[in-house]
């Protein structure tokens, strides 16, 4: 599938790399992107054969530098209020993306940007990369999951250190506070991802995607209740076909032939 300002490509059979095209604008999220990105992460979501999705950019620039204030700049309030559930579509596309997802950051992924990256489940930066939400700072507040996805990844009170003072990090410093999962050699972020990807579509599928609905089900509920969202998982998964395979092939010693159901 080819959208113009958001485009898929395969590697392999299983993997997905998911690019941000608006190089020019250094992935500024305008309507029609993020339209575009609704779109393209409704497209992976569907296809069973995908068991990891990379988000990369087409700019060596920039991730992504967040919502098109240019754009936004010659919006009423009405066309504010008409966007509204456009945006929440593109960023709620990549939070519920149902397998494993890992964004590669290569320059700035600032706002939206930032929140792109959250709404995955690792993100691995290069060097030379500055995060951060600096939405206060131009009289709004990040809207695309960031207040509560950073909350959820870094802990209060180093969510609220970042969010209030619009701060920007370099790679290095957030990692240290969690905000990212890895730093390697500028330039090598999108190498690193998909490497890492492709461990990850070698598993189960079917276990892939129960085990990243347990986690994201049960993260925010009581111990108990999350261990009852963990058994339904368990029990999803264990009676497929791919629990079957993947006990015949260790007893054989041979890789397994997932059936994927």
């Amino acid at each position: 599938m080819t959208t113009t300002l958001v485009r898929i490509e395969r590697h392999g059979d299983h993997v997905a790399e998911l690019v941000l095209d608006r190089a020019d604008a250094l992935n500024a999220v305008s309507t029609q992107m993020a339209r575009d990105l609704a779109a393209a992460t409704a497209t992976l979501a569907a296809d069973d054969t995908v068991r990891c999705v990379v988000v990369t950019s087409a700019s060596d620039k920039a991730f992504c530098v967040g919502a098109d204030l240019k754009e936004r700049n010659s919006f009423t309030d009405a066309d504010l209020v008409a966007q509204r559930p456009v945006a929440r579509a593109a960023y709620g596309g990549v939070l519920d993306l149902p397998v494993p997802v890992v964004a590669a950051v290569e320059g700035y992924a600032l706002g939206g940007g930032l929140e792109i990256a959250l709404s995955c489940d690792v993100i691995v930066c290069g060097e030379d990369a500055v995060v951060g939400l600096p939405e206060v700072s131009v009289g709004v507040i990040p809207g695309g999951g960031g207040t509560q996805l950073l909350t959820r990844r870094v802990g209060w009170s180093r969510a609220a250190r970042l969010i209030f003072s619009a701060a920007r990090l370099p790679a290095r410093e957030a990692e240290q506070v969690g905000v990212v999962d890895e730093v390697v050699p500028a330039g090598s972020a999108r190498d690193r991802a998909l490497e890492w990807a492709a461990t990850v579509s070698a598993h189960s599928p079917v276990g892939l995607r129960n085990a990243k609905k347990a986690m994201r089900l049960g993260h925010d509920v009581s111990l108990a209740a999350g261990l009852e969202i963990e058994d339904a998982c368990w029990r999803a998964t264990a009676f497929s076909g791919d629990r079957a395979e993947g006990v015949r092939a260790f007893a054989e010693k041979r890789a397994p032939r997932w059936p994927g159901r």
